[in-house]
């Protein structure tokens, strides 16, 4: 195995211990939808709120001193976390605000007049490129700012094995592209971006790019340098922290040229009653008081990852994916959907099988406390091109088991001689 030992981590997560129905031990294998939270995460918090609670960047009291330490000090580790600077770190309360916060930042530089020649400035003779692989949240925005603007929504298809097809690469990102938006792992078919082709490319033409990390950070080493984007965005509670804190990182130099998505306070140098000044990037997208607890949790998620190490998780991922492409695929009547071998995919596994619904395998599984996730995974237009209308979905994190791989092979077995197919 891997550079740890799953098992004895799961002690950190209280959640793991369940009993859940008919007596079984819970099974997690939804951890593409959200993680679990380990004891140093959900104690952060509280002792954020018992010992330390006040309003960041406002009054001079010990109180907020401290708040402040710990609000700045989380952005620092999600910042050392992907390999960027602290100014370029903004808290969000999603992944999902976070890349409608680039998006209405087009937005609003177009409606500006004087964002003429800004980056952020596009018109009906421009073009967005997403692809059919993309989770609602790294979609509808950009449809939304094409149907605004007038701008073309291009995207990239995906090929048979559920993997982006980017023979076209050239005609698809052109001279007139501003933005290219694309998720670097796809949360349904676990196939992995080749991003650094595509940032090539982009900088080629002069496009931003933004990259939908939510199913990569979590997972592995991510460099936002190395892999020489524009944007990312993430999801703190996908990443063993709290829910209600996300992360946008950007480039500082576009960060000072993107117009805020929300105003109010905190987020300006000075006001009259007729006009403001904003401040600078990150305070500048940050308005009213932040998610000050969610986020000193998140910087203790990282911690967490990171004793145990990025690069440890992948291997334990990669190994436990091995497994279930090996026990899954040798049942017949089951599909997989997305790569059926382990080259540039992630832990995340999606199927079918023949004559059993997937709402239907998911409520059997949950029978023997396994917890998998069923449906269209919030993306649409990828069930439509791979011609499915529903999968069952397994996600694998660090503290999963190879046991529990086996008992979901095990249980998909089951279900066939329960509906007997």
């Amino acid at each position: 195995m891997a550079g740890f030992d799953s098992a004895s981590l799961r002690g950190d997560f209280p959640i793991l211990d369940r009993v859940v129905r008919n007596g079984n031990r819970l099974v997690y294998l939804d951890n593409g939808a959200t993680s679990q939270k380990p004891r140093s995460v959900v104690d952060a918090e509280r002792e954020f709120y018992f010992h330390h609670n006040a309003a960041v960047h406002r009054g001079a009291h010990l109180l907020a001193e401290e708040a402040t330490d710990a609000f700045e000090g989380a952005r620092t580790k999600v910042a050392s976390h992907v390999n960027a600077k602290s100014e370029e770190i903004i808290f969000t309360k999603s992944a999902t605000e976070a890349l409608n916060m680039v998006a209405y930042g087009f937005l609003n530089a177009t409606l500006d007049k004087s964002g003429v020649g800004s980056p952020f400035h596009i018109d009906k003779s421009k073009n967005i490129v997403v692809s059919e692989l993309e989770h609602h949240a790294n979609l509808l925005p950009w449809q939304q700012l094409a149907a605004r603007t007038g701008a073309q929504l291009r995207w990239f298809p995906v090929d048979p094995e559920g993997r982006l097809d980017l023979t076209n690469i050239e005609s698809i990102i052109d001279a007139q592209t501003a933005v290219v938006a694309l998720t670097h792992q796809s949360n349904v078919t676990g196939a992995i971006t080749d991003v650094p082709l595509i940032s090539n490319r982009a900088r080629q033409v002069g496009a931003i790019f933004v990259l939908d990390a939510c199913q990569s950070v979590p997972h592995m080493k991510v460099d936002v340098q190395a892999l020489n984007i524009d944007f990312l965005a993430y999801s703190g509670h996908k990443a063993l922290g709290p829910t209600g804190v996300g992360v946008l990182w950007g480039r500082y130099e576009l960060l000072e040229q993107m117009p805020p998505m929300l105003t109010g306070g905190s987020m300006i140098e000075s006001a009259t009653i007729t006009s403001a000044t904003f401040a600078s990037p990150p305070k500048r997208f940050e308005a009213g008081v932040p998610n000050m607890a969610q986020a000193v949790g998140l910087g203790a998620a990282i911690d967490y990852l990171n004793n145990v190490g990025m690069g440890a998780i992948a291997e334990h991922e990669s190994e436990l994916t091995s497994r279930a492409l090996a026990g899954l695929g040798a049942i017949s009547g089951l599909t997989i959907i997305g790569p059926t071998n382990n080259h540039a995919r992630g832990g995340v596994l999606s199927f079918t099988v023949e004559g059993i619904h997937p709402h239907d395998l998911g409520q059997v599984l949950d029978d023997k406390g396994i917890a998998v996730r069923t449906g269209h995974h919030c993306a649409w237009p990828l069930m439509q091109a791979l011609k499915v209308n529903a999968t069952t979905r397994a996600s694998f994190y660090l503290y999963n088991t190879e046991d529990e791989v086996d008992q979901l092979v095990a249980a998909v077995i089951d279900a066939k001689r329960f509906f007997k197919v």
